[in-house]
């Protein structure tokens, strides 16, 4: 089981990527600061870091500098509101493996995480998600119907996404909120509503059935 260690000052943040990797089998250490980040990391003991710029004491860019001047290897996947294409080439020129802007989606960050710890040898990843008669392709982001090609905008197809992902399983509206729509969410939108109506004039108005009080269900 891979060990993170997420250094993170804002909790709300740092709490929202706890949950969600732990709930795909990561083991999960939070730190809020960049002193204390960089004492963990050099103990050898985790396998990645999720690393903020904006941490008090040691900013992130510090952090990574005595990181990689100690030859310490780890893979860092930089997480930061800062978007400056400055900032985006200083941290990968820093030794950084990877680098995502505020806010963002927990499944792209997810995905990230894994190609960070994919062994060299491992199968290739599936790139074309299926339920019967729909399929999604994650390179082109365009789903194929019976009737033909289908566009998708970024919402659509990270929904149409989730769903394949776990086609056959109810997903409450909260969930697809935080999958689709980050950590920066309103609970109380209909959203959700919005872009399954949308999604289903797209591919079919029977592929995504309502279930009542629940949410919502790909396929049978």
């Amino acid at each position: 089981m891979s060990k993170i260690l997420i250094a993170e000052d804002e909790a709300r943040i740092a709490a929202f990527i706890e949950k969600g990797l732990r709930a795909n089998g990561f083991t999960t250490t939070v730190v809020g600061d960049g002193d204390t980040a960089l004492d963990y990391v050099l103990t050898g003991d985790f396998d990645l870091v999720v690393l903020d710029l904006g941490l008090p004491g040691k900013d992130g860019f510090a952090v990574l500098r005595a990181l990689r001047a100690q030859r310490v290897t780890v893979p860092v996947i930089i997480l930061t509101a800062r978007d400056s294409v400055h900032d985006t080439v200083a941290g990968l020129e820093g030794g950084a493996d990877d680098y995502m802007t505020k806010p963002f989606r927990f499944e792209e960050l997810l995905a990230r995480v894994r190609l960070r710890l994919r062994p060299t040898d491992r199968a290739p990843e599936v790139t074309v998600l299926r339920d019967g008669e729909l399929s999604l392709d994650l390179r082109t982001r365009r789903a194929q119907v019976p009737e033909g090609t289908v566009d998708l905008t970024a919402r659509e197809f990270s929904m149409l996404e989730l769903f394949l992902r776990h086609s056959g399983q109810v997903l409450s509206r909260e969930q697809i909120l935080s999958h689709v729509w980050g950590y920066d969410f309103d609970p109380g939108s209909n959203v959700v509503d919005v872009y399954v109506r949308a999604l289903r004039r797209k591919i079919g108005s029977t592929r995504i059935h309502t279930v009542r009080g629940m949410g919502y269900r790909l396929g049978v």
